[in-house]
């Protein structure tokens, strides 16, 4: 498996506006927070001193998660990517077999999975079972109920 995480070039751009706002709007305001409370005497038994640091710690976490997922981060090229299988940045037509309800959903990074706009997680059950197929596949989705069958209906970008 690949250490790399494809984004499209919204998602990327979101995930340096995310870090860009830590770094600039979060981390001076907690400084600012630290500072205050300092101010107001005795830090051993200063609670607001206290959350603040722990606030801090916590950015800090988010910020070097988030600076090394941009490290990885590789923007994908959908109009140079093969339609006849799905992969990253698809979007895929299925029907449920059982029921024969028909959906289609855009795979996407985890970081840009949004149900409302149909965009679900390459990492996710439904994601990994469609993965690699192709039209008229059928896909076994392991789910809390059990085994879903979906059949590929259509790919595109």
């Amino acid at each position: 498996m690949s250490d790399f995480a494809y984004y499209t070039e919204e998602g990327l751009k979101k995930l340096k506006d995310d870090l860009y706002e830590m770094k600039s709007v979060q981390r001076p305001r907690i400084s600012e927070q630290i500072a205050e409370a300092r101010d107001k005497g005795d830090l051993s038994e200063n609670a607001e001193y206290d959350a603040a640091k722990e606030a801090q710690g916590l950015l800090e976490m988010r910020i070097a998660k988030m600076e090394e997922l941009i490290s990885k981060a590789r923007i994908i090229d959908n109009s140079l990517m093969d339609n006849s299988k799905v992969f990253i940045l698809s979007t895929v037509k299925i029907k449920n077999v059982s029921n024969g309800m028909e959906m289609q959903y855009t795979l996407v990074a985890e970081s840009e999975a949004d149900l409302k706009e149909k965009k679900i997680s390459v990492d996710s059950p439904i994601g990994k079972g469609l993965l690699g197929k192709k039209v008229n596949d059928i896909a076994d989705i392991q789910t809390p109920n059990g085994i879903m069958q979906f059949e590929i209906i259509d790919i595109t970008r």
